[in-house]
């Protein structure tokens, strides 16, 4: 009988100890690594901490290198997902088929300055290309003046600051650049790198704390900077400028204005998910706004990290798009026509 006893406490210890192994396996990592814009990263470590809890065993790296290194580390298969504020250009998708723009959630960016004393400043598209030209040197300069009827502007040169680093932000703000201005969409056009035309005064930096570090060390100075960074931005004493509209109108980048262009693009989004928003119209439409996107290959290293990078993508598009996320980065969700969009690219990762 103690014999019997014996074996059945050995029986259960053994069953107890590959149930322990096999809860393990369940939960044992599959690390994956992210890397890239600036602009989401802020969102990435809100969401990364609030997936891991939920989801024993998950393993999530995010670190900030500009969308350029997102998305060249996510062709050269280097990371599992290249963060990246731009949709990768035809040209990359006829080189890279395997390669998916995944919509993750909607961004916008703002313009900030930094003008002593001045709290309300209007700008628009040929305005910041005349800026970032060098054709317009003075904040009085009379085309500035004109948009902002009342306010008396500065006789200062115009210190105008722009990304050095491969940036998503730059490719939204040329494309924004170039759709106002038919000398910047014919000659400098745009992309994560342009050559930036040789403006006396003009500063370089590297990432969106980069911009704004500078613009805040430099009185009279504009930068583009993405809408993540709004709150450090009020904090360092910058102003944020309305920008003239498709439809005419002077608007801020809100919840309201951001939601108002996503919606009117929602519908014309390809199964691709890679469409610009810049100038999208609607009467309260921000004129820079977009998708913030995942660069993935569809082809990942196994089967498991797949399924890992799926399950990931899948909770960002649906729980992580909620706004208790969302709001502190100023960032808005995703239309339900798109998550669904989205929801049949992450399907091809394998």
């Amino acid at each position: 009988m103690m014999n019997l006893l014996r074996a059945g406490a050995a029986a259960l210890a053994i069953t107890a100890a590959v149930g322990a192994v096999q809860a393990k396996a369940d939960t044992t990592s599959v690390p994956l690594v992210e890397t890239g814009s600036s602009l989401l990263y802020p969102l990435f470590n809100l969401w990364v901490p609030a997936y891991t809890a939920s989801h024993p065993g998950a393993d999530i790296t995010t670190t900030s290198t500009g969308s350029g290194a997102g998305i060249a580390q996510s062709l050269k298969g280097l990371v599992n997902i290249g963060a990246s504020d731009a949709y990768l250009p035809d040209a990359m998708v006829k080189a890279h088929p395997n390669m998916l723009s995944i919509p993750l959630a909607i961004s916008s960016q703002a313009i900030n300055y930094n003008l002593p004393g001045i709290t309300n400043l209007k700008l628009s598209g040929p305005i910041l290309a005349g800026i970032y030209e060098g054709k317009i040197t003075k904040w009085n300069d009379p085309a500035i003046a004109a948009a902002n009827p009342g306010v008396t502007l500065p006789d200062h040169v115009i210190i105008p600051i722009h990304r050095l680093d491969g940036s998503g932000d730059t490719f939204i703000f040329t494309q924004y650049l170039s759709a106002s201005d038919e000398g910047w969409g014919s000659s400098l056009k745009y992309g994560t790198s342009v050559s930036w035309p040789a403006v006396s005064g003009g500063l370089g930096a590297n990432g969106n704390s980069g911009m704004l570090a500078a613009a805040k060390a430099n009185p009279y100075s504009v930068a583009y900077i993405g809408v993540s960074f709004a709150d450090q931005a009020a904090q360092a004493g910058l102003g944020q400028a309305e920008l003239l509209n498709k439809a005419g109108n002077y608007v801020l980048p809100t919840e309201a204005t951001i939601s108002a262009a996503a919606e009117s693009v929602a519908n014309s989004t390809p199964a691709d998910e890679r469409v610009s928003m810049i100038f999208a119209p609607g009467a309260q439409a921000y004129p820079i706004v977009n998708y913030e996107y995942a660069i993935i290959n569809t082809h990942q290293a196994s089967g498991a990290v797949a399924k890992a990078v799926r399950e990931f993508l899948t909770w960002a598009i649906t729980e992580g798009n909620s706004m208790s996320f969302l709001k502190k980065v100023h960032f808005m969700p995703l239309p339900p026509a798109v998550v669904e969009l989205s929801k049949a690219q992450i399907a091809k990762i394998k």
